[in-house]
């Protein structure tokens, strides 16, 4: 009964996103040329992984307490959903470039990876620039859990990268809101909005509180 109430909230987190999506862009306008296909698939792609990433936030903060009243299987699945996760922010932007190559653009790799910007024009490359400093946030931390017992030192501290998913999650955020059109739009704008507060709420009170109780313990030693 708990794995069902669990799932069932799950699904309901991710139909919000396809909610949003087909509200936008109906199917049947998007499959008409490879263009609007590939943006419709790269603009579902970025819209689940927020909503990924916003439930592995949870489940990684809360991990002791969840995995107490639900089992085990949650660490599992955590790990599983942050590998998908990863893989559709990685998808996120080959579309993208896909989309912009139907449209008579460039596939440019490293303007979708590595351009980044301090003084930028137009102003909307401030925002893609946070998207992919995200991305680059994001592979350190799922590198450093896959690679956690390659050395002493990654085995001792690697939980610590997971600090970088927090700060990955509020600029995913916005770059969302800045750059897209989806995340401003209902039933997303209103998830979105909650679960950036819910996450800003866990790095005030969940996360800044442990930091502190372990820096006062480091000074100790």
């Amino acid at each position: 009964m708990k794995k069902i109430f669990f799932f069932t909230i799950w699904l309901g987190i991710l139909a919000l996103s396809f909610l949003t999506l087909i509200k936008d862009t109906p199917i049947a306008f998007a499959i008409t040329t490879p263009a609007r296909l590939t943006n419709f698939i790269q603009r579902g792609l970025g819209l689940f992984a927020f909503s990924l990433l916003f439930i592995q936030i949870i489940l990684g903060a809360f991990m002791g307490k969840i995995s107490k009243r639900l089992g085990s299987w949650v660490f599992y699945f955590h790990a599983l959903e942050g590998i998908f996760a990863y893989i559709l922010v990685f998808l996120h932007p080959i579309f993208f470039l896909l989309s912009n190559h139907y449209a008579g653009g460039k596939f440019d790799l490293y303007a979708a990876f590595v351009n980044v910007c301090l003084l930028c024009k137009p102003k909307i490359e401030y925002y893609y620039t946070i998207g992919r400093v995200s991305f680059w946030l994001l592979t350190t931390s799922v590198l450093a859990a896959i690679f956690r017992k390659s050395t002493p030192w990654l085995k001792a501290n690697w939980r610590k990268f997971h600090v970088l998913n927090y700060v990955t999650f509020l600029a995913i955020g916005v770059h969302g809101f800045y750059s897209g059109t989806d995340f401003r739009i209902q039933p997303f704008y209103s998830f979105g909005i909650l679960a950036f507060a819910a996450v800003l709420g866990i790095v005030i009170f969940v996360e800044l509180p442990r930091f502190y109780k372990n820096f006062k313990e480091w000074l100790k030693d």
